[in-house]
């Protein structure tokens, strides 16, 4: 028997309905109350902090960095410029796995691993946020072709171009001018955030490094609009940046070159100053390097052959190289001892090859070791008399010598804007007894007063202290800046003029440097033969290694980097002095047959014409006398 069909409960099917139904809009009006208050939290609770969030990340502030200002010589002859480049960019924040998109460039321009852990290092270094940093430069045809290829796999990545520093003079100025290279951590906290915003590169030494706040400019920057890719879809305004100013220097690249030809490949040092200017009209230290090699960036192995060299590439001699004046600062002593008053034009000194203090047996030996017999002033510069110096540095004694010395400019800086120069060394009692905790010993005076013992000074000290017995005393400091921006270079802090208390004196020190070159016995009379001006000059030979008392200096028994130092000092004309010369040739030995002709060289390149001639401005011609055969 079938059971009976149960009829549908309608009623309770009703409730359940309507019992969903009332829950379901519960949660739909709760839901409802929770985004309402949500969305009036954030759009009202919060108007202005996402109002600004969302402003920042639709406009950006881009630096742009300023033009570089240009470097020229006298003549308007580029030395250092601004030449375009495509580097590669990287900013993190829109990397995403910076590390592995490192990978892919690498795997991309087929790189090596040094070049990998390079690209790693500039992207640790300091910068800030959201700031694209360069991590190749100067990047070839195909390398970009390869970039826009693969872009899809770069996020964050860019090809940009840019102005970077060119010199196309390359080694030329290499120690004058300086380099730029990219900014250290170290140098990034010194400098001003702001300014240096978009800007990769400083100048490191010379001229770059000095006038550094005058080349670099003023920043500009745009404020743009940008899509969520960060891509600019518009500049909404833009403020233009302050170039750097150009600067003109008092360098004559036809001098320069002309001198770097006369050192003929060896190590050494040249500058030439106008004395009544302090205008740098040379500066040459050889050898040198191509500074371009530093501006993006030089490899670790062309690095190290420069810095490894037993030659010193990289080394300025001219205001860092530390070397014993010789006989090129007699002038200068006899200055000293005309002003003091120890002696006169006419006193004279036996000279029997040797000097004696009184009561020692110790014998201070003449580089004549035959003598010259009774030597007054003229004869002692024309001799280079050690035995005359001997004698006047001991009636001087080192608190006068030293104090004089000092006004010459040995043992202090005398450049104006040569940031790297070294001060050398001119000693002193209170510097030996801070030093050496010894007293002062006669015999040490004795041989300061031929530029030995522990005096050192640079090339340019030498040049320095010649151009101020051609100036008659006048200080003015060597600078290389003609002008910046066609205003010249002011002296914030200058220094005294040597002021005699008989200013013929210089006249008397002037005739017996004359007669160094142009006299019948003069040192150095092979410089002199065939001039068209009077040149004053003065010889020097510096020892690098001591000799034994009563030995003989033999150069066979030397090593050849151990021989002595040549150097001469002159000016021309020496009845109008226009150029002042200094000349170092590391163990060249004989200033006066090695370094003088050097002078001679760069002299005439300034003061004849291209026919060979006195220019008119320099005065007539002058009939040098004819060397002698004496040795």
């Amino acid at each position: 028997m079938s059971q009976p069909i149960r009829l549908k409960d309608h009623e309770k099917d009703s409730r359940l309905v309507r019992g969903r139904v009332v829950v379901g809009a519960f949660v739909v009006v709760g839901l409802i109350c929770v985004l309402l208050a949500r969305l009036y939290y954030l759009q009202v609770v919060q108007y202005e902090y996402h109002s600004t969030l969302s402003e920042n990340n639709r406009v950006h502030v881009q630096p742009i960095p300023p033009t570089r200002g240009l470097i020229f010589d006298r003549n308007g002859v580029v030395i250092a410029d601004n030449r375009p480049s495509f580097s590669l960019s990287m900013t993190r924040e829109r990397s995403g796995d910076w590390q592995q998109v490192l990978d892919v460039i690498v795997e991309v321009l087929q790189l090596t691993p040094e070049d990998r852990a390079l690209f790693e290092k500039r992207m640790k270094q300091g910068r800030r946020p959201f700031e694209p940093v360069p991590i190749l430069f100067e990047l070839n045809e195909e390398q970009i072709a390869r970039i826009a290829v693969n872009q899809f796999r770069l996020p964050g990545v860019e090809v940009v171009a840019q102005l970077v520093r060119h010199y196309p003079q390359g080694a030329h100025f290499a120690h004058s001018v300086g380099y730029m290279g990219r900014i250290n951590e170290k140098e990034l906290k010194t400098l001003d955030p702001v300014n240096y915003s978009g800007t990769h590169h400083i100048g490191k030494t010379g001229i770059e490094r000095f006038y550094e706040a005058e080349l670099h400019g003023q920043v500009g920057y745009e404020e743009v609009e940008t899509n969520a890719r960060g891509r600019v879809l518009r500049v909404l305004k833009r403020t233009d940046p302050i170039p750097g100013k150009d600067i003109v220097l008092s360098l004559d690249i036809k001098l320069q070159e002309a001198a770097e030809e006369a050192l003929a490949g060896r190590r050494g040092a040249v500058v030439a100053l106008n004395p009544m200017t302090g205008e740098v009209l040379a500066m040459v230290s050889q050898p040198s390097f191509d500074p371009n090699l530093f501006v993006t960036g030089i490899s670790f192995k062309a690095y190290a052959e420069l810095r490894d060299s037993i030659d010193r590439p990289l080394f300025n001699r001219i205001l860092r190289g530390l070397y014993p004046p010789g006989s090129t600062i007699k002038p200068a002593v006899a200055i000293a001892g005309l002003d003091s008053g120890v002696i006169s034009a006419t006193s004279r000194v036996y000279d029997p090859g040797y000097y004696q203090l009184p009561n020692y047996d110790h014998k201070y030996r003449n580089w004549n070791r035959t003598g010259d017999g009774y030597v007054d002033l003229d004869t002692a510069i024309m001799r280079s008399n050690d035995t005359y110096f001997y004698d006047l540095a001991h009636k001087l004694g080192i608190d006068r010598l030293s104090t004089y010395m000092n006004q010459f400019g040995i043992g202090r800086k005398v450049s104006l804007d040569m940031f790297e120069e070294s001060a050398g060394l001119m000693p002193s009692r209170e510097w030996k007894r801070a030093t050496r905790r010894q007293a002062w010993f006669p015999g040490e005076t004795l041989i300061l007063g031929i530029g030995q013992g522990y005096m050192q000074s640079t090339p340019l000290q030498l040049a320095q202290a010649t151009a101020l017995i051609a100036s008659k005393g006048k200080w003015i400091r060597p600078h290389l800046a003609k002008t910046i921006e066609g205003v010249p270079p002011v002296d914030p802090d200058p220094v005294p003029d040597i002021v005699l208390r008989d200013p013929s004196n210089w006249a008397k020190v002037n005739h017996g440097m004359q007669q160094v070159v142009h006299g019948a016995r003069g040192t150095a009379r092979v410089a002199g033969v065939g001039a068209q001006y009077l040149i004053a000059g003065k010889s020097g030979t510096a020892q690098v290694v001591a000799i034994k008392q009563g030995e003989k200096y033999d150069r066979s028994k030397v090593q050849e980097r151990h021989r002595d130092h040549a150097l001469f000092v002159g000016f021309a004309p020496a009845n109008n002095p226009q150029i002042t010369v200094s000349v170092m040739i590391e163990n060249g030995e004989a200033g006066s047959r090695v370094a003088s002709p050097v002078v001679r060289k760069v002299m005439d390149a300034w003061l004849l014409g291209e026919d060979g001639k006195l220019k008119p401005e320099y005065g007539g011609p002058v009939k040098a006398e004819a060397p002698a055969n004496d040795q």
